[in-house]
Parts: C-alpha cells; sequence; structure tokens
C-alpha cells in the first residue's frame, strides 16, 4: 500500500463532497442567510452533524479497525462473527438513544443552544428540526460501521463518497423549497434524514463484497464486544475532540445574534484543510499501522508514522498560512452574496483567521491520537482530549463576555496546540514515537516551499483586489483561480525539493 496515493483517493472523493458542500453552503447564505431560521436549521443539523463526523472521519475506525483486524487474523469466521454481533449491538443501542432524543428534544436543544431560550420563535423551530434531523444519526453511524468494514479491507473511495449524496440532497432540497415555494429550512431538515438512509444503502453494497451483514436479536456479550465498547467510548471523545470542541463553541455562541451561523460558515471552510490534511491521513495510515503493530514490524510502524507525519505537515503547513492570510477574501468569495451581507462576511472571516491558526493542531492531533488507537490504547488519548475540551470551555467561557464570539476560535486553537505538546510529550515518552532524521529535513522543506507559497498568494490578492471586492459579482471565479495558481506554486516547488515522490510513501 501507499499512503500518499490511498490518502489522495480518499481526499479526493472528500474534497468532491466539501465543495458540494459549499455550493449547499452558498445556496443557503443567499437564502436564509444569518436569519433564525439559518440559526435554528444549524443547531438542529449541528447534534446530528457533529456524530457524523465522529463516526465518519475516524473516531468509530479507531476503536473498531484495530480489534476487527485482530479478530480476522485469528479466523476470518471468527471476524464475521464479531462484526455482526458489533452491528447487532451497534442497531440496539442507537435506535434507544434516536427514540429518548425524539421525546424529550426540547430538553436537547435547550442543551445545545441555551441562548435561544429568550427567543420563542427561534427555540420552536430548532426544535421542530432537531426532531426531523435526529434519525439521521442511526443512519450515519451504521454507515460507519460499513465504513470500517471497507477500510479495514484497504478500500477507501467508497466511504470517503458517501458524504457526496448528502450535499447533494441538501443542494437538491434547497432548490425544490425555492421553486415550489416551501420552508426551505425545514426541507433542508428532512433533506439531512433521507441522505441518511441513500447514504447507508451506498455504503452496504460497496462493502457486500467483504462482509455480509447479518442482523442478530439475540447475540452473547462476548469479552471482544465489551472490550470493542469499552475503546470506543473514549474514542470517541479523543478522536473527535475538534468536533466536540465545535459543538462547545456552538452552545457557547447561542447566546450572540447571528454567531452561530458565523462559526458554522467560518466551521466549513477550515474543515476541508481538516479533512484532508488530518482526517485523510489517520484514515488511511490506521489499518496498516495497525496491522504492522500487531505483527511487531517497528521498521514498517516508524516507517508509516513517519509518511504521516510528514503528508499530514505538508498538506496543513500551507493551508494555516493560508486561511489567515486570505480568510476575509475567501468568506467574501464564498458567501459573500444575497442575504449575507458585508457585516456577516467581516465576522465569519475573523472567525476563519483565528481558526486558521489551529490547522496544524488540528491535524495533527489526529495523527498522534491514531499512534496511541493503533495499539489498542485509547485511554490516553481520551485523558489528553478531554484536557483540550476543557481548557478550551474555560477559555470561552470566562473570556466570551469581553471578546464575543470571536473567543470561540481563539480558545479552541490554543487548547488544541495545548494538547499537541502534551501528545509530543506522551510519545516521547512512552517510545510510542519512532522520528527519522531525515522528517526534520522535510519539515524544513515543506516550510520553504509555503513560504514560495505565501509570496505568492499575497501578490495575487493584491494584484486582483478589485475583482475580490464584496459588490464584483465573479468573486468566487477569481477566488478559484487565485486559489488554483498558488497551489499549483506550492506543490511545484514541493516536487522540485523532492517532498512527492511516490515511493518515499510506500509502507512496504
Amino acid at each position: 500500500m501507499n499512503l500518499l496515493s490511498s490518502a489522495s483517493i480518499f481526499s479526493f472523493f472528500t474534497l468532491i463532497s466539501r465543495i458540494l458542500g459549499y455550493l449547499r453552503d452558498i445556496l443557503i447564505a443567499i437564502f436564509l442567510g444569518a436569519s433564525i431560521f439559518a440559526d435554528a436549521f444549524f443547531v438542529a443539523f449541528r447534534l446530528p452533524n457533529t456524530f457524523r463526523r465522529l463516526f465518519a472521519e475516524g473516531t468509530f475506525n479507531a476503536a473498531f479497525i484495530p480489534s476487527y483486524t485482530a479478530e480476522k487474523l485469528k479466523n476470518k469466521n471468527i471476524g464475521k462473527i464479531f462484526a455482526d454481533n458489533v452491528l447487532s449491538f451497534l442497531l440496539l443501542v442507537l435506535t434507544f438513544i434516536v427514540t429518548l432524543a425524539e421525546i424529550f428534544t426540547p430538553y436537547l436543544v435547550y442543551l445545545i443552544a441555551p441562548g435561544f431560550i429568550v427567543d420563542e420563535i427561534k427555540f420552536n423551530l430548532a426544535v421542530e428540526f432537531t426532531r426531523i434531523t435526529f434519525p439521521f444519526l442511526l443512519f450515519v453511524s451504521l454507515s460507519s460501521f460499513f465504513s470500517g468494514i471497507l477500510n479495514s479491507n484497504n478500500k477507501f473511495a467508497a466511504a470517503a463518497a458517501a458524504p457526496i449524496i448528502l450535499n447533494i440532497v441538501l443542494i437538491i432540497s434547497i432548490l425544490v423549497s425555492y421553486i415550489q415555494d416551501l420552508n426551505i429550512a425545514k426541507q433542508l431538515s428532512y433533506g439531512v434524514t433521507a441522505a441518511g438512509v441513500l447514504q447507508l444503502i451506498f455504503l452496504i453494497y460497496f462493502s457486500f463484497t467483504y462482509y455480509k451483514p447479518r442482523i442478530k436479536f439475540k447475540f452473547k456479550i462476548t469479552n471482544q464486544l465489551k472490550n470493542f465498547f469499552k475503546k470506543l467510548l473514549p474514542s470517541i471523545f479523543s478522536s473527535g475532540v475538534t468536533q466536540i470542541n465545535i459543538l462547545v463553541g456552538t452552545i457557547i455562541a447561542s447566546f450572540q445574534a447571528g454567531a452561530v451561523s458565523y462559526l458554522y460558515y467560518a466551521d466549513r471552510v477550515y474543515q476541508i484543510n481538516l479533512a484532508i490534511a488530518g482526517i485523510a491521513v489517520g484514515t488511511v495510515s490506521l489499518p496498516v499501522l495497525s496491522k504492522a503493530i500487531k505483527m511487531k514490524n517497528y521498521l514498517r510502524v516508524s516507517k508509516i508514522q513517519n509518511n504521516s507525519l510528514q503528508l499530514s505537515l505538508l498538506l496543513s503547513i500551507p493551508a494555516s498560512l493560508g486561511l489567515i492570510i486570505a480568510s476575509e477574501e475567501i468568506i467574501n468569495g464564498l458567501f459573500g452574496y444575497g442575504s449575507f451581507n458585508l457585516k456577516d462576511v467581516e465576522s465569519t472571516s475573523d472567525a476563519l483567521m483565528f481558526f486558521g491558526y489551529g490547522i496544524i493542531a488540528f491535524a495533527l492531533v489526529k495523527v498522534f491520537a491514531n499512534f496511541f488507537f493503533a495499539r489498542d490504547n485509547t485511554k490516553t488519548p481520551f485523558y489528553v482530549s478531554s484536557f483540550i475540551v476543557l481548557l478550551n470551555l474555560v477559555i470561552s467561557v470566562s473570556l466570551f463576555n469581553r471578546f464575543g464570539f470571536l473567543i470561540i476560535p481563539i480558545a479552541t486553537s490554543f487548547s488544541t496546540w495545548i494538547g499537541v505538546l502534551i501528545f509530543l510529550y506522551l510519545l516521547k515518552r512512552n517510545n510510542i514515537l519512532l522520528i527519522q532524521k531525515k522528517l526534520y529535513l522535510n519539515i524544513f522543506k515543506i516550510v520553504i516551499s509555503t513560504i514560495i507559497m505565501s509570496s505568492a498568494l499575497i501578490f495575487a490578492l493584491k494584484k486582483y483586489s478589485i475583482y475580490l471586492d464584496y459588490t464584483y459579482v465573479y468573486k468566487s471565479i477569481w477566488l478559484l483561480f487565485i486559489v488554483g495558481f498558488v497551489g499549483i506554486v506550492y506543490f511545484i516547488s514541493c516536487y522540485l525539493l523532492g517532498l512527492l515522490k511516490i515511493k518515499n510513501y510506500k509502507t512496504n
């Protein structure tokens, strides 16, 4: 297996999904802006979407793949029985959770958006939309199980492509609602759940070659199943620390008008970078890293670790600088239309800039956590992630009145960087991080390439500034042109410095 090619496949489909997600969000920005309907939908979508990201972006895999791999190495039939038990128990638990959430939705909305309680209309809308969207949690969680089956067999394309379905369905929902003069936010909520069903069917079809599911209504809770769920709960928290921080931010931001929407739009942009630099690398490296550790091939372990770090930094360092330098132009070009006014652009771009400072940390936390997950250790990442979330919460709450919603991206980035330092210390102390000397040289080359790219970006932004103005109709086209130009400059520089040689990323 080649880490670069596998990550490229995963990143390609993820990028297609995020581009369609951008089209979806620009339509939401045009028709809903930062209105109470937008705030209510984003809160209703936040909880199931957070679980989508938690499960689909590596959290479920972090616990499932090492356990499933270990059982399959014993015997294929033992692996099949283990998978059937996990699926049956997962279906039972998720059905119970969704049913409970549907009954107590008002309390759930109050927990994730307590600031809405002062506006009865907004609160009631959020409750209504949450009841419609919440079944998505059931379908997307089951989808993550089948993604885990595919990923454990080193098949990443279908799992990465599945979220495309969600964005296509939501785009259709917006367009049909506009044409038929329906409530756009409400139809979007229905679209979320419908997309969940379609994603599940899609993944079952592609995983059928490797696993034929069998639901058991009577099954034995074996020690293997107990151990898996003991690892799953902390891995949900630790692998999804960024998503949990976003959820915490949504709760705090609900006390400021429009802030939920500002954070949502900023989140949509930087999540593209995180998906490629952290999630893609972590997802494709976990199965091979887990297998190498179980086979005690530590030379291969070292190579996979170093390749993972290099690839993650290769993608996250330029992304971080790009978002910091061009945050206003990016938000303006992507969302500065219709109901999304100039004030909304400025507020969202400020949030994006501060998230930009944390991009590298967000990616590294995903990769470092994987080094523990591959060793069946979910407790250590859980403790580190708990500290990150607690630190984020303390900073956000204590300084919210002084700085407003901007303290949320500041606190998120700062606390995640502290988490990176803690991970580094623990990895070194436990002799888990097997760094090769050439990695330091390659990081220096990445920094050189990033400086060249940043210079090109600053030049392009100044030269074409009139075409990026809020009033210019085709500013998004010019933005894509500039991003494409600096991207080419960066990758040419990386290629000339020897950072993109395919053979260097082979894991065997």
